[in-house]
C-alpha cells in the first residue's frame, strides 16, 4: 500500500489471511514464482525443507526419535520436489510432437476423464477429480498421452482451479496451433472437505472455452459427451 507516496509492507492479520485464502482469487495466469526460483539445485531444495520440515515437526512436539516419524522430513522433502510439486520445475514440462491430420478428421476430439491430483496453494491439501478436454484440429494432431501429460504437468504445483483449468487450455492452444480448445474441470477440494466448513459432498467445477468452443452448438456436443 502507498501512502504519500511511500511504500508500506503491511502484514496481514489471521483474519485477513484466512480471508485472502478463501477469496480463490489469483494475481496472473502464471503460477507465482520468484526470479530465482530455479537457481538452487533440486538435491539442495530437498536437504534444506528437509531441514525445515523436520523443525515444524519438532515444533508441533513429534519426537523424531521414533523409527516412524524419523525418516519423514526427508520423504516430504522429496514428494514436494520429485513429485507432487514437479510442475515448478519447467525441465519436467512434456514435450509435443504434432502429426499430420492424415485422416483428415475435422470433428471435436474429446479426452474425457483424465485424472487431476493438484494441491490448493492456500493451505497445501490435495485437489483431486477429473479433467475433459476437447480440440478441434488446424492441421495437425497430438498423441492422446500427451494430453494427459499436460494436465498432469500443470496440475503438479500449488494451485487454484480456476488458474489450472486456463493454464491447460494456454498450453493446448499453444501446442496444437489452435484456438479450438475447450477444458473442464470437476475436482474435490480438502481445504473444504477436511477444514473450515467440512463440506464433503461438494465439488468444484471449472471451464474454458475458446475458438468454435464459444459457439453454443459445439460447447453443448462437448458437454453431452462428459453427461454434464
Amino acid at each position: 500500500m502507498k501512502q504519500n507516496g511511500t511504500l508500506l509492507n503491511i502484514l496481514p492479520t489471521d483474519e485477513m489471511i484466512e480471508h485472502m485464502g478463501e477469496d480463490h482469487s489469483m494475481s496472473s495466469l502464471e503460477t507465482p514464482l520468484r526470479k530465482d526460483a530455479f537457481a538452487m539445485e533440486d538435491s539442495e531444495k530437498i536437504d534444506l525443507i528437509e531441514k525445515h520440515f523436520r523443525h515444524i515437526m519438532e515444533i508441533m512436539g513429534l519426537d523424531l526419535t521414533d523409527d516412524s516419524l524419523n525418516g519423514t522430513p526427508r520423504r516430504v522433502a522429496k514428494m514436494y520436489i520429485e513429485e507432487v510439486f514437479s510442475g515448478l520445475n519447467p525441465i519436467n514440462k512434456p514435450s509435443v510432437t504434432l502429426f499430420e491430420n492424415r485422416y483428415k478428421y475435422n470433428q471435436m476430439l474429446v479426452e474425457k476423464d483424465i485424472t487431476v491430483f493438484s494441491n490448493c496453494e492456500h493451505h497445501f491439501v490435495p485437489i483431486y477429480g477429473k479433467a475433459h478436454v476437447a480440440y478441434i484440429s488446424s492441421g495437425k494432431v497430438i498423441g492422446l498421452s500427451k494430453l494427459n501429460r499436460i494436465v498432469d504437468f500443470y496440475s503438479k504445483r500449488p494451485q487454484v482451479q480456476e488458474r489450472l483449468t486456463m493454464q491447460i487450455a494456454n498450453e493446448l492452444k499453444q501446442a496444437l496451433s489452435t484456438e479450438d480448445v475447450a477444458v473442464v474441470i470437476d475436482a474435490q477440494h480438502m481445504c473444504v472437505h477436511s477444514r473450515g466448513i467440512k463440506d464433503t459432498g461438494s465439488s468444484t467445477i471449472t471451464s474454458a472455452y475458446s475458438g468454435k468452443f464459444e459457439n453454443e452448438d459445439t460447447r453443448n456436443e462437448f458437454l453431452r459427451y462428459l453427461n454434464l
